[in-house]
């Protein structure tokens, strides 16, 4: 079994992958702790699932907050026993990145990529709903051509909130009409509908742009926090994969692993 980790802005998404299957899932917030608070999490967490220690064969992680990575590498080797593989530069993904720096590409991004031409194929555009809303776009071919990065749904609901004296804050969730008939309806609106407006224009271009390179249809699919409640109202979103960056954490993992020498 291998225990993937995605350290993100906002959330740390945890997995059990046992043969390319998520056996079990989880999301905690992403917050500064000691190696010891998080260690006794994870383990925590890991017992409530009756997973052993010597059931996990391997740590790969994705980390976005560089000032994190060293907590949660220190975890990995004291609580866990294991030295973790950290995606990064250097690591072997199988995709080629076409970018003016390549190095600055997120590596959530390039996970996602990775995961997503292997279960869907290309071309093809991953939407993810983090605290940025990333779109990825992928060739036919499986080379990773860019995208776009806009900002994430919480960001323009708090944005809206601080920014205003008189709009309360209300709880996020697909209003039945885009129409409201009070203030509350008008911002759930703004906020679910405009949202929604905002990831299938961004995606029916970057469909239109790998259509025109390609001539081939083009899929979309989405994964993140927001996903379920988000992307299925989105007309440009073909599907949506919850697992999508815990399946490409251990793709990368298996890529990286020694292979013995054919006898």
């Amino acid at each position: 079994m291998l225990l993937v980790l995605d350290v993100g802005n906002t959330n740390t998404v945890m997995g059990i992958v046992d043969a390319q299957t998520v056996r079990h899932r989880w999301r905690i917030s992403t917050a500064p702790r000691t190696t010891d608070e998080l260690g006794l999490l994870l383990l925590q967490l890991l017992e409530h699932r009756r997973v052993l220690l010597s059931d996990i064969s391997g740590i790969c992680v994705c980390c976005v907050v560089p000032s994190l990575l060293f907590t949660v590498e220190k975890v990995c080797r004291r609580y866990l026993k294991h030295e973790p593989l950290v995606v990064g530069v250097g690591i072997r993904t199988g995709m080629r990145i076409r970018m003016d720096n390549p190095k600055e590409v997120g590596a959530d991004r390039i996970v996602n990529a990775v995961a997503g031409f292997e279960r869907h194929g290309g071309p093809l555009v991953v939407v993810d709903f983090g605290t940025a809303t990333t779109f990825d776009c992928i060739s036919k071919e499986g080379v990773y051509l860019g995208g776009a990065i806009a900002p994430g749904f919480q960001i323009s609901a708090d944005a809206l909130f601080t920014r205003t004296a008189m709009l309360p804050r209300v709880e996020v969730e697909q209003p039945e009409t885009a129409i409201g008939t009070n203030t509350i309806q008008g911002i759930q609106s703004g906020l679910f509908w405009g949202y929604v407006g905002l990831v299938d224009g961004l995606a029916r271009r970057c469909k239109k742009e790998l259509h025109q390179k390609s001539q081939q249809p083009v899929r979309c699919v989405a994964t993140g926090g927001l996903a379920n409640l988000v992307g299925r109202s989105c007309v440009e979103v073909d599907e949506v994969d919850d697992t999508l960056t815990l399946h490409g954490l251990w793709l990368i993992y298996d890529r990286n692993r020694p292979r013995r020498p054919r006898s």
